[in-house]
């Protein structure tokens, strides 16, 4: 199912991301992590796609696991960096020999060392050649506080109008931790025209490290609230884990209460820290038996 019909009813949805295996590693332990998130299910699983375009088989291998096997609607990621059309094309012709019918169009980030491709500088460039190469739904990423490499916030907005344009058809956030954040960038969106579902990238943080990785990669704000809860359940793994379960429910609950219906949970591969998630919200989102 193309996830443009599934969020059409505007009903609650609550899906996850997961990523592959490194390239020459065996598929086992991810099937089983697919698996496991598949029995909570989701209203769709999306499968990232490797630095560098390493998982690139992975990558399809996974999401077929995913619908073809698990029955759940897949997502496979695509990204420019490591695709030139050639490339692009023979994934989008297995995806398609599959039945799989959603991509996330992406820039990405060129390993270092790793020379990018050129025959798509922009997610926008991207998303044409899946809309051109066949009967895709085509998603994209945006950035509640920004894309690190804009000028400005509303310079960033004016960019994501070149994903639209293009035939993006939905978008997933950023992860972001203040829900205020999104809320205000929602209406920056609206008055820029832009009314495509938008999907509220959760990312449950369960360990320390995890935001060190965060501010370090992404820049998102990890504000001064969780910032305190870390402190306090840094040296205890299992409370730390249970309050970064416990503040990503909150920010679940208070986003639907607000009428974000679309939630999207980075799930870092943790089975477990979905399942008390959906478990946290059984009442507040009925999913799909």
């Amino acid at each position: 199912m193309k996830i443009s019909e599934i969020v059409k009813n505007n009903e609650i949805t609550l899906s996850c991301e997961m990523f592959p295996p490194k390239a020459g590693t065996a598929l086992t332990e991810v099937k089983t992590v697919v698996e496991e998130i598949a029995k909570l299910s989701p209203a769709y699983m999306s499968v990232t796609y490797g630095a560098g375009g390493g998982t690139r088989k992975t990558t399809v291998d996974v999401a077929d696991e995913i619908q073809n096997v698990r029955g759940i609607t897949a997502l496979a990621h695509l990204t420019c960096v490591s695709c030139n059309r050639e490339k692009a094309r023979e994934v989008l012709s297995d995806l398609k020999s599959k039945g799989i019918e959603n991509v996330l169009a992406l820039r990405g980030d060129a390993p270092i060392g790793c020379e990018p491709e050129k025959d798509f500088l922009h997610a926008s460039d991207l998303t044409k050649e899946i809309k051109a190469f066949g009967d895709f739904c085509v998603g994209g990423a945006c950035y509640p506080e920004g894309h690190p490499e804009a000028s400005s916030l509303d310079a960033d907005i004016e960019n994501l109008k070149y994903k639209i344009d293009a035939g993006c058809e939905f978008l997933t956030t950023q992860m972001f931790f203040e829900n205020h954040v999104l809320y205000a960038y929602l209406l920056k969106m609206l008055k820029a025209g832009i009314n495509v579902p938008v999907f509220a990238g959760i990312m449950p943080v369960t360990s320390v490290k995890q935001i060190d990785r965060i501010c370090s990669l992404s820049g998102t704000n990890v504000p001064e609230r969780f910032k305190r809860i870390a402190d306090r359940f840094a040296h205890d793994p299992e409370a730390m884990k249970q309050a970064g379960i416990a503040y990503a429910t909150e920010q679940i609950i208070d986003l639907i209460a607000n009428g974000v219906n679309n939630i999207h949970i980075y799930t870092m591969n943790k089975p477990d820290t979905a399942r008390k998630i959906f478990e946290n919200l059984s009442s507040i989102i009925k999913t799909k038996k």
